[in-house]
This record gives C-alpha cells, sequence and structure tokens, in this order.
C-alpha cells in the first residue's frame, strides 16, 4: 500500500507544489481533480482579464499610442494628473476708474476667464483649464475649473446613473419578486415575461427604446400625447440635455429588473415559512412580517445585488454608445465610453488607461463602502 509520504515523492513537481505536505492520499487526488477542473476557468480568467488589466496599469504611466512608429515613453503621473486635475478660481467683479463695480445689463460684469487660463504668466497653474461649473459667492463668481472637463463631466454622470439606478432598479425587481413568490397558477409565466428582456441584446435593446424616445414620431410621445388628448407637447428625449441621462436611466432599470427580481426571489426562497407561520400566530401583519422577517433574511442578497447593481452601472457603456454617443452636451458621457472613445477612436492608449485604472480604483472603493455599511452588525 502507497502510504501519503511515498505518493508525494512520486509525484510531478506541480502536484507537490499544490498539496500540502501532510495531505491524506485521498485529500492529494480530490485537490488535484480539483485544480485541473478549475484550470479552464483560471486560464481565461487570467488571460481576458488579469493581464489586460495589468498591461493597461503599466500603459497608464506611459504615452503610448495605438498606432505609433515612435516607442512608448515613461511618463509618470501625468496622465492621471492631467484627467484629475481641478481648480477653485473665483473673479472679481471689474470695476471703474472710481473703484465701483461694472455692471451689463443688470448684471455684475467679469473679466473673461480665458484671460486667466490662456497663457497667463502669472496664472501658470490655470493654463489650458475649462470651466466646469461656477457659482456666485457674494460679489465674486467662484469657478470650478478642470484640465480635462469631458472626463469630469463623464464621471458626475456615470456617479449619477450609478446612484439613481441601484435604488430603482434593485427596489423595483424586489417588488416585482414579493409578488411573484406566490403559489399562484401560472406564476411562472409571468416570471418568464419579466426575465425576458435580459436575454434580449443590449444594443438591440438600445436601438428599440431610441425609437421610443424618437421625439417627433415616437411611442412615448404618440402615448403620452393620446393620454392628454394632444395638449401633451412632443419631447426629443434623447436630444434634451436635462431628460437624456434620465431617460436612459429608465431603460436601462427596465432591462435589468429581471435578473436581479431571480436573485431576489432565490433569497426569499431560503427563508422558512416557519418564520411567517410564527410572525402569523404573534399577531403581525404583512408589513412587520416584511420589515421583522422577510427583510432581515434578505441581507446577504441585498448585499450581492447592490454590489452587482453598482458594478453594472459604473460600466454604462452600451447605452451611451448607441443611443446618444455621450450627448447632447456632454449629458450622457459615462466614464467606460470615454476610455473607449481616448484609447481607440483617438488611439490615446495610455490616456484610456489611465481613465480605466481611475475607473477600478472608484468600483473598489464603492464596493467595499457597500459591503461595510450593509454588513451584518452583532
Amino acid at each position: 500500500m502507497t502510504t501519503a509520504a511515498e505518493a508525494r515523492r512520486n509525484s510531478p513537481l506541480w502536484v507537490r507544489w499544490l498539496l500540502p505536505k501532510d495531505a491524506p492520499l485521498f485529500q492529494r487526488n480530490d485537490a488535484v481533480v480539483g485544480w485541473l477542473m478549475a484550470a479552464p476557468a483560471l486560464i481565461i480568467l487570467t488571460v481576458f482579464l488579469v493581464v489586460p488589466f495589468l498591461m493597461a496599469f503599466t500603459m497608464s504611466f506611459t504615452n503610448q499610442r495605438l498606432a505609433s512608429p515612435n516607442p512608448a515613453e515613461w511618463v509618470g503621473l501625468r496622465n492621471f494628473e492631467r484627467l484629475l486635475n481641478v481648480q477653485i478660481f473665483s473673479l472679481e467683479p471689474e470695476r471703474d476708474a472710481a473703484g465701483h463695480i461694472v455692471y451689463d445689463d443688470g448684471e455684475i460684469a467679469y473679466p473673461r476667464l480665458r484671460s486667466f487660463t490662456r497663457n497667463n504668466p502669472d496664472y501658470p497653474h490655470l493654463d489650458g483649464m475649462r470651466e466646469l461649473t461656477s457659482w456666485q459667492a457674494g460679489e465674486n463668481r467662484t469657478i470650478l475649473l478642470a484640465a480635462d472637463v469631458v472626463f469630469f463631466r463623464a464621471l458626475i454622470n456615470t456617479l449619477i446613473f450609478a446612484a439613481v439606478i441601484a435604488p430603482l432598479q434593485g427596489g423595483l425587481a424586489l417588488l416585482l419578486a414579493l409578488l411573484l413568490n406566490q403559489a399562484l397558477p401560472y406564476i411562472s409565466i409571468f416570471r418568464s415575461v419579466y426575465f425576458a428582456p435580459v436575454v434580449v441584446s443590449m444594443v438591440v435593446v438600445s436601438l428599440l427604446w431610441r425609437f421610443i424616445y424618437d421625439g417627433q414620431n415616437g411611442l412615448l410621445n404618440t402615448l403620452l400625447g393620446i393620454v392628454t388628448f394632444g395638449s401633451f407637447q412632443p419631447v426629443d428625449w434623447l436630444g434634451n440635455p436635462y431628460t437624456a441621462l434620465p431617460a436612459m436611466i429608465a431603460m436601462s432599470a427596465w432591462q435589468a429588473v429581471g435578473f436581479h427580481m431571480v436573485i431576489w426571489l432565490s433569497g426569499l426562497q431560503t427563508i422558512p415559512t416557519s418564520l411567517y407561520e410564527a410572525a402569523g400566530l404573534d399577531g403581525c401583519g404583512a408589513w412587520k412580517k416584511f420589515r421583522y422577517v422577510t427583510w432581515p433574511g434578505l441581507r446577504n442578497t441585498a448585499v450581492l445585488v447592490l454590489i452587482v447593481i453598482t458594478i453594472q452601472a459604473m460600466g454604462l457603456f452600451v447605452q451611451v454608445d448607441v443611443m446618444t454617443r455621450g450627448g447632447p452636451l456632454d449629458a450622457t458621457q459615462s466614464v467606460v465610453y470615454q476610455a473607449v472613445q481616448r484609447g481607440y477612436a483617438k488611439q490615446d492608449i495610455a490616456e484610456g488607461s489611465a481613465i480605466s485604472v481611475i475607473l477600478f480604483v472608484i468600483v473598489f472603493v464603492i464596493a467595499m463602502a457597500q459591503r461595510y455599511i450593509t454588513r451584518e452588525r452583532n
């Protein structure tokens, strides 16, 4: 009979490396089989996720171009500094010879911002920066400047998208799961209907909803016109900076709500029915059963749903690429869309890689924060 020590000595080097020295023979065989079965997935993840991320991380510190005869040079943090450089600048009002504030059409007149941000030797740190937003602070006008305004608008849009879509999509999915977690006839048909949009390609869904949102003969404008008896004025939902992002949020919530509904359903079905029976004997109504039985039983499911929705929302790309191309007026720009545009359309693969690294850090921090906030407390 072969002992564990003899089997280890006769095994290949990679087997001895994978297994603990004192592992019994049967555990050794199980471990080898497990590593062999996991090997295809590990190889695919390494080749298509780990290696590209390491390459992007490395290129983010260079001036690498997608197609250039010049060799890449190491530039350190220059790409990150340009992307994340913001400054707060205060514009003082113009004054006449007597020192009084000059007014133009009843409003305070200020010097042109370009006189400070274009080749001004007194303000070299503001050279090339543009206005991101501004507000009034007494007589002065305070301006938030950014070296890359488009990237910051994309970042703000992405964060708004994630902040709205997470509770909206998660809440709708939970409501549907509660409604469909019933022992009713033909309930599986309704589950299939709500899940159907998930299996449809996001490209197809985006094209469909682009026609629905059409400003002239779109289905949404037509229905609103019928409901209001013709008093509703058609809206170009994707052509208006104030409605483009909300319209995209509504479409995205509709498309993926079925996927998270299934996750909520799986969590609901793990809660023992005896807990509901005990709550009913104690006189609890529907709301108290949900508050004290259902929701505590869904804690782990809620963490999973929240993190998955946030990660998917931060990867917003297809909807932007198909429906708006980032417009109008950069109202629907997203971080991933900017990374692709700069990396391939503008062939600046180094800056696209830097954006990808920034996105990874943001998603990681948000996921860890969500995990910490929603952790189970004693």
